[in-house]
């Protein structure tokens, strides 16, 4: 055999023969063209994740990452982070002029119970005594009025 890609073919036993359905009883593969009896199946009708009445597995199976319901605008975040919120006014409350104000100092004088993914300062109410607040975030109305009573903002990185 002389060689050449016009002489190339494939190895013995690699190929079969296509299976041709519907093409008379004397073919083997006649009349239910190997589809057996009537069903859904013989039709080609069975909807995608269908098990025949049994329950299928996308609803067996139980809901995670923040689903409560199947339905989406049921979500809720695993990865939200809540912040303890403080407002000026419980600042102007708790503290006198020239103090400094951290998440650890507001978690021991009681003005937060719990210092949750952080501390956020709001601007809500007014400052009159000037404050020194390190914070895990600020507000941009709380930056605005604690350095217009002469204080300092300071945003500190929140410990794991």
């Amino acid at each position: 055999m002389s060689e050449g890609l016009h002489n190339l073919k494939p190895s013995e036993g690699s190929t079969h023969r296509v299976k041709r359905l519907g093409r008379g009883i004397g073919s083997g593969h006649g009349k239910t063209s190997t589809r057996g009896h009537k069903g859904d199946k013989a039709r080609g009708q069975s909807r995608q994740g269908f098990e025949g009445g049994q329950t299928p597995l996308h609803q067996r199976l139980p809901l995670y990452r923040g689903t409560r319901h199947r339905n989406p605008s049921q979500f809720k975040s695993v990865t939200k982070k809540v912040y303890a919120l403080v407002n000026l006014n419980k600042l102007e409350e708790a503290f006198a002029s020239g103090s400094e104000v951290s998440p650890e100092i507001l978690l021991s004088t009681g003005v937060v119970r719990d210092l949750f993914a952080g501390i956020k300062i709001l601007g809500d109410g007014e400052l009159t005594v000037k404050l020194n607040v390190k914070a895990h975030k600020f507000s941009a109305s709380a930056i605005a009025k604690i350095e217009a009573a002469g204080g300092t903002t300071e945003v500190v990185p929140i410990r794991r």
